[in-house]
């Protein structure tokens, strides 16, 4: 089932949330989420191609994005409350959709099929795999090595005050991880200029209040983890044992070529992979 009319915003939690609604208006719905620093435009090129294979996308700017979604409490962006925001969008499209998310968005895609599984017909989730299997990898891999900059982030004012005065270091960041310029630039006109880069960083400062056993939920729906041989941030053993938490189908896809920025990098991959999860 989907709703008839084009959904431009949704409301939910006293908060208010852009939503692009693009495809057949009969289309199954597909729902994209957007990670860390960026918006829903990061799926630009991959809704055409799902929308062309009959599919109907809903694309959110996520909370601390949105700009009627910026609390400024830490709490504010716990995991269940990101959850949260999504399957209110799903409820307002049908009461089930599939579910891909990038970064950001895929620890929140993992939490809404975790919280809300009845709301999950599918799930795909690209370089970060599932919150439980992401704390294992701090211990078992590289990976508390790849996260130094979750540490950083917890410096109140810091990082704003560096992306934003000492912008060149923050752009080389990101370019050392793989984002092109022309994708930098837009990271500093959507989040930096936009006025978003203070809430946006909600989701990493909410990380200390997360209490370990509320992530250890399993997955029943369908799940694709994608990941990356060029990925900075994530490592290969968090994303692979994700499978360890799904009790439903799990495929591993793990790229030769490609970095942390799969959705604008890879676009026609990244659709290919989804749409066979999605048909499956």
């Amino acid at each position: 089932m989907s709703t008839e009319k084009r959904i431009e915003t949704i409301e939910h939690d006293g908060l208010v949330f852009d939503v692009l609604d693009e495809g057949p208006i009969g289309g199954e719905p597909v729902v994209l989420l957007h990670g860390w620093p960026e918006r829903a435009t990061v799926w630009r090129h991959v809704a055409p191609i799902l929308n062309a294979a009959g599919y109907r996308t809903y694309t959110p700017d996520r909370r601390g994005f949105a700009p009627g979604a910026r609390p400024k409490r830490r709490r504010d962006y716990t995991l269940p409350k990101l959850a949260g925001d999504i399957a209110a969008l799903i409820d307002q499209v049908g009461g089930s959709a599939h579910v891909v998310g990038h970064d950001w968005g895929a620890a929140t895609a993992w939490a809404v099929a975790g919280f809300h599984p009845e709301k999950v017909r599918t799930l795909t989730a690209v370089s970060v795999g599932h919150p439980a299997s992401f704390m294992k990898a701090m211990v078992k891999s590289d990976q508390l090595r790849r996260s130094w900059y979750v540490v950083s982030f917890q410096l109140p004012f810091v990082p704003e005050l560096i992306a934003k005065y000492g912008g060149a270091g923050f752009d080389r960041q990101l370019i050392k991880s793989g984002m092109t310029k022309d994708d930098v630039a837009r990271v500093r006109a959507e989040i930096i200029d936009d006025g978003a880069f203070h809430t946006s960083l909600g989701c990493y400062r909410a990380v200390p209040l997360t209490d370990p056993r509320s992530v250890r939920f399993r997955i029943t729906a369908p799940t694709t983890m994608v990941w990356s041989a060029g990925e900075v941030p994530l490592s290969r053993y968090g994303a692979e044992r994700s499978a360890d938490w799904c009790d439903g189908p799990f495929e591993f896809v793990a790229l030769e070529r490609g970095s942390h920025w799969l959705p604008t990098e890879a676009p026609d991959v990244l659709a290919d992979i989804i749409l066979e999860r999605i048909q499956g």
